[in-house]
């Protein structure tokens, strides 16, 4: 079984390691998940071994566990805290540092804290001030002592153990001059007047708690698109009990509750329209602008917006069950796993404090030799504070973090860190034919008859044989025959053939539709026909002879072309697979410049298509529709599910892209490139500051050019180097695929022609209703002679979003 836990008192990568060490070591234990930046844990289990005992093992490393409960981010509260701090901090920090350095500045200091005969008050005026400091940020002392103790050093051992050495020196200065002065004995007390190392102690504590306020801050930044999912939910909801409308908490919302939309009001469920009709903005799970037609029948989902008319449905997934919830959940699992760039740093944070405890106490005793015991002590206490693991832990789970929610708010659905990893280094991407370059909404646009019934009895045969078929070809023939009003007849057998067509037997006459493959199989003559390329041919055929023939289209998406385009410029081959026959599918090819293709594929072929060219090493993407293809995105080193939201998508694929659109594909790949060039950049920030100022802080440059590192700028630079990479890592949410910059910096203009404008105030109204469609459209001009729109656009909008536009703003758009 797999349970998650909420973790208290870690602070640093060593923290996430010894945790994780901790419950390992469990018998009945296989894996298990620590993330620092989140303060959880994933564990899977046996039933050996009971939650309890997990608990036990976190504590008894010294930290504190809970099961986790489905809530928001604490990190709020924990900024709150924080900040307070931080101000008391400072409150006790200024006047410390003004006392000890102001007159190194030349700053007037009170006569009774001036000269060597007052050195007691100077001190103990340092005492009064740091102290406060130490009590306000006591957690250093309980948490770095406790792991300490326990053989389990953390950041928190480092500062507490720095800056309790600083203070005791401090006290033991203090008490020297107490003996100087008893004894009139001014050398002693010049001797240590000037080292008392209090406001060492005051800078370590202070500084290290400003920067762990940015580093918290930054961090509720990186977790921003989850809380902005979270909200999107309405916290209560209408529901129909009794014939009363009654308001409840959403999470006292139940299955087949009957729930009451008003206009404006937020869906609190997914479920099914029972009553009414209105327009849906569904756009946060869709992408589109445009608000979607609701009527009886009609799915609706949670969060979605009703925009004016009234509705009640039926509650079907309600709370963690619905669309949202699992968005949430999908997004919140892969910011908080790990990729596998990490585990270098994973092992490295998990010795690195001890490491730098032995430096430090090398330093200091190699250090005594050769200088005073205050110079050695002041290089011990540099090694200690400037060495931070967090850089190092933070590294890759802030930029994770902020990349998965980037890829959330675009509509690309990112399952783990190792997907989001290994995207990058794709360099084959294999394309489902029908619903990803095209609609998936196929049409027939042509029907020949080769005997003496007429195309109206032709298709009301073939309507009728493809009523009992789920292929997706079917629905063209039913909807054709709806538009022509044609009564389908009963049929007395059917049999479908996978890849090939279906059998039906009409007034025990024997029919086939299919392809050319199957008409060949029956020894049946294909005739000639050159009609369109592109189009899908079906032949029906008696027992004897085919007597028509089928041309069958389904559109190819706007943004199919460019998008293939793009993937181009990334430097990846493209290839298509399809079922259908070879002619449709080399002249989509053709026309798309598609790399490579391979026609007359049955469902379980695509697999084996998958498997071969991973056999020659080569990194695959699939990208499919999440069903008929669930077993080649599973195969694929990355499966990626176009335009679907559906419970096998998202099981089988490792990237789910809630638009229907292969753009999004470019922009998952160039957000993985962006997202690991980040992390590098982080990692080698983190290793080189550790590297570089470690030496720098034992005092290796001293016999060369005389550099000695003070420890309150060691104490300065190690809390900003985490801000750094955070700060860092939150560029990211500055993304922006490159398809788009380019657009963005350039507006194109889009021409379109709108039927019915007759005055001024139609040209207003359908002005005002483009602008306000979509941030897009950046200006809109019309020719009210010439019935021309002319838009400038950052990226083109799609004929079919512009003619529901202006439809509902009652015009027509000439296409």
């Amino acid at each position: 079984m797999k349970q998650k836990f909420d973790i208290k008192g870690m602070s640093c990568a060593a923290c996430q390691a010894h945790v994780e060490s901790a419950v390992k070591q469990l018998q009945g234990v296989s894996n298990v998940e620590v993330y620092l930046l989140s303060n959880s844990m994933k564990v899977e289990f046996d039933e050996t071994i009971s939650e309890s005992t997990i608990i036990q093992a976190v504590r008894n490393a010294g930290y504190d566990a809970s099961i986790s409960k489905k809530k928001k981010s604490n990190i709020v509260n924990d900024l709150k805290k924080m900040k307070q701090r931080v101000i008391l901090s400072f409150i006790f920090f200024i006047p410390l540092f003004y006392i000890s350095m102001g007159h190194m500045l030349g700053a007037w200091l009170p006569p009774f804290l001036v000269g060597h005969e007052n050195s007691i008050n100077y001190a103990f005026s340092q005492i009064i001030f740091v102290v406060p400091i130490m009590i306000v940020n006591f957690k250093y002392y309980s948490v770095g002592f406790k792991h300490l103790f326990k053989r389990n050093p953390n950041m928190d051992s480092l500062i507490a153990i720095g800056s309790s050495a600083a203070f005791i020196y401090g006290v033991y200065a203090t008490i020297m001059i107490a003996v100087g002065l008893n004894n009139n004995d001014l050398d002693l007390v010049n001797k240590y007047h000037m080292d008392l190392y209090f406001e060492s102690a005051g800078t370590i504590l202070t500084l290290v708690t400003l920067g762990k306020y940015f580093e918290s801050k930054s961090k509720l930044k990186t977790s921003a698109a989850i809380e902005k999912l979270m909200d999107m939910a309405p916290k209560y909801c209408l529901i129909e009990k009794d014939g009363k409308e009654i308001e409840v908490p959403i999470d006292q919302l139940q299955k087949n509750d009957v729930v009451i939309i008003k206009p404006g009001m937020k869906l609190p469920a997914d479920g099914e329209v029972i009553e009414g009709n209105s327009s849906v903005d569904e756009s946060f799970l869709s992408g589109e602008p445009i608000p979607v037609y609701k009527e009886k029948g009609s799915k609706v989902y949670c969060a979605s917006i009703n925009k004016s008319g009234y509705l009640k449905f039926i509650a079907e997934k309600v709370n963690e069950e619905t669309t949202l919830a699992k968005i949430i959940s999908l997004v919140e699992e892969a910011s908080n796993s790990k990729a596998p760039i990490a585990k270098m740093a994973d092992k490295i944070s998990a010795i690195f404090v001890p490491i730098v405890l032995v430096i430090s106490l090398l330093s200091f005793i190699i250090w005594s030799f050769f200088e005073t015991f205050e110079f050695a002590f002041s290089i011990g206490i540099a090694v200690l504070v400037i060495s931070c693991p967090c850089a190092l832990g933070l590294a890759t789970p802030v930029a994770i973090m902020v990349a998965t929610g980037k890829g959330a708010e675009n509509g690309i659905l990112i399952k783990s860190a190792e997907s989001l990893e290994t995207l990058h280094l794709i360099d084959t991407v294999v394309l489902d034919k029908t619903g990803t370059i095209t609609e998936g909404k196929p049409s027939i646009i042509n029907i020949t008859s080769l005997i003496e019934l007429n195309e109206s009895e032709l298709l009301t045969i073939a309507s009728s044989m493809e009523a009992k078929s789920e292929h997706p070809l079917a629905g063209a023939f039913i909807e054709e025959s709806k538009n022509k009003n044609l009564e389908l007849i009963n049929i007395d057998f059917f049999e479908s053939i996978t890849g090939k067509g279906i059998k039906a037997t009409i007034n025990n006459n024997l029919y086939l539709l299919g392809s050319e493959k199957m008409m060949k199989e029956h020894n049946l003559s294909i005739p000639m026909d050159e009609f369109d390329l592109s189009t899908t041919t079906l032949y029906l055929a008696n027992s004897n002879q085919i007597i028509g023939i089928f041309h069958v289209k389904d559109k190819i998406k706007e943004d199919s072309k460019k998008a293939i385009n793009e993937l181009h410029k990334l430097g990846l081959k493209v290839i298509m697979l399809t079922g259908d026959n070879n002619k449709t599918a080399k002249a989509i090819s053709n026309d798309l410049g598609i790399d490579e293709y391979i026609s007359e594929l049955q469902p379980n072929e695509k697999e084996k298509q998958i498997q071969f060219l991973l056999s020659q090493n080569k990194k695959v993407a699939m990208v499919g529709d999440g069903i008929n293809d669930a077993p080649s995105l599973s195969r694929a080193n990355i499966g990626i599910a176009i335009g679907a939201g559906t419970d096998v998508a998202i099981e089988s694929a490792d990237i789910i892209l809630m638009r229907n659109s292969l753009l999004d594909v470019v922009s998952a790949i160039e957000l993985s490139k962006a997202t690991i060039k980040n992390i590098k950049m982080n990692l080698f920030w983190a290793f080189f500051y550790n590297s570089i100022g470690i030496p720098i802080a034992a005092g290796l440059l001293f016999p060369f050019i005389g550099l000695k590192l003070n420890p309150m700028i060691g104490a300065l630079a190690m809390s900003f180097s985490s801000v750094f990479v955070v700060t860092n890592a939150l560029r990211l949410k500055l993304f922006k695929p490159n398809h788009l910059k380019i657009k963005g910096e350039e507006n194109m203009k889009q021409v379109i022609i709108v039927e019915g404008m007759m005055c001024p105030h139609c040209e207003k109204r359908v002005k005002d209703t483009l602008l306000e469609l979509t941030p897009v459209i950046k200006n809109v001009e019309i020719n009210l002679k010439k019935k021309t729109v002319t838009m400038e656009v950052s990226e083109e909008v799609s004929i079919d979003v512009l003619s529901t536009a202006i439809k509902n703003a009652g015009y027509k758009l000439k296409k």
